[in-house]
């Protein structure tokens, strides 16, 4: 058995070959004398397991700077329930992970393992290219559009959103509290299963009764992805259904565009209201993509966000009622448009994942293929509140290796 002085010299010499290069997590001076003295103390189920936090996370003893250029004192706040339940059970904190600025689109350092010419994703870069370095076994994101589902795809790790509400915001530096969701990455189904059990307000065991029945949605949505990526998820298609699931085409997102429209337009009226105080402060410090971001929020009115909300509410309940008619269980989709691009000075496009951000459905991303020699993913999403449900079929009923490359 090896003992916990082992285990951090070869997270130490795992940190000396990678992060260097890598720029998953911020400086840290003593980081391994700090964790050296905390491991002594993890007890409970997840002992010794080693995490990785977003920096939009308050941790005790750690400074939040939400990836900005802005004094962390403007950020400090309690360390939230996610982050102190995980830390209950005994998890060990390696540090804090890059984000983009505030979790929006101006990128950090991170680049991707797999080529470093490449993007890692966003917002929640440094967490997924941790887990996919071994620099950690779990690594905690946001998702507001698609940041734990994408850049899981992007640096081949499986990466988990659930259902909005079931995991609390509470202790984050929020962008658009209508839709962020809190996530996670990990190497395993049963890592992000583990996870969930402990996290996810009312966590509730399940019996399963059969397979669940696969919607695709078709129409504008799917013409998105590249060529390749495209192909890759027909060859998923059809492992699905050479393994026994029946998948059925379901025409949806007719009016995709609006749907894009309407979820920017609410994540920049809100980013515009979470940080009215900062930015009066502080505008010369923010990035430019972050900029426009909120200069453009502060010109929607309240009424035309509160419009937006509601239909927002609306295309979740239709989304609902078009599974309940075409009698699917989940969905299946390409977790982004391809593989990760080339070039660090953008984070990819998250629009893929938006549609299931907006209704606040549970997501879970499995590496499924590739292209260009690179990781893509493919993303299976639930109801709201079917948490456990998709979880325990994609374990128990082998999705994950049907579609696994």
């Amino acid at each position: 058995m090896i003992d916990a002085d082992e285990r951090l010299d070869d997270l130490a010499a795992r940190f000396a070959a990678r992060e260097g290069d890598l720029h998953a997590f911020l400086p840290e001076p003593g980081r391994f004398a700090r964790l050296r003295r905390e491991i002594a103390a993890c007890r409970g189920p997840l002992a010794g397991m080693t995490l990785g936090v977003k920096d939009v996370f308050h941790v005790d003893g750690l400074p939040t700077t939400a990836g900005s250029r802005l004094p962390p004192a403007e950020f400090a706040g309690p360390e939230g329930p996610a982050v102190a339940a995980l830390r209950a059970a005994g998890a060990l904190v390696v540090g804090k992970t890059v984000s983009t600025e505030f979790a929006y689109f101006a990128p950090g350092p991170t680049v991707n393992p797999h080529d470093p010419t490449r993007t890692p994703g966003g917002s929640s870069s440094g967490s997924a290219a941790a887990v996919a370095a071994g620099l950690c076994d779990v690594a905690m994101g946001t998702q507001t559009i698609g940041s734990v589902i994408r850049p899981a795809a992007f640096c081949g790790v499986v990466g988990f959103k659930p259902s909005f509400g079931r995991v609390s915001t509470s202790g984050l530096v929020p962008l658009a509290p209508s839709f962020d969701h809190v996530g996670w990455f990990a190497r395993s189904v049963a890592e992000v299963s583990r996870i969930a059990e402990l996290l996810c307000t009312g966590w509730r065991p399940v019996a399963l009764s059969g397979r669940p029945r696969i919607g695709v949605p078709r129409g504008p949505y799917l013409d998105r992805p590249i060529p390749a990526a495209r192909t890759a998820f027909e060859v998923s298609l059809g492992r699905l259904a050479a393994a026994g699931f029946t998948v059925v085409d379901v025409p949806v997102f007719e009016d995709f565009d609006e749907i894009v429209t309407r979820h920017n337009r609410v994540v920049a009226a809100e980013a515009a209201q979470v940080h009215e105080r900062w930015f009066a402060r502080y505008a010369e410090r923010y990035q430019a993509r972050t900029r426009e971001l909120i200069e453009r929020g502060q010109t929607i009115s309240s009424p035309r966000l509160a419009a937006d909300l509601a239909a927002c509410r609306a295309f979740a309940e239709g989304l609902e009622a078009r599974m309940a008619s075409a009698e699917i269980d989940v969905w299946v989709a390409p977790s982004a448009l391809g593989p990760a691009p080339r070039g660090l000075e953008a984070t990819g496009d998250p629009v893929m994942n938006l549609p299931w951000t907006q209704a606040g459905l549970p997501v879970i991303g499995l590496p499924a293929g590739r292209a260009e020699d690179m990781p893509l993913g493919l993303q299976v999403i639930a109801r709201r509140g079917q948490d456990e449900e998709l979880l325990a079929w994609v374990r128990a009923l082998a999705i994950a290796e049907a579609v696994a490359s």
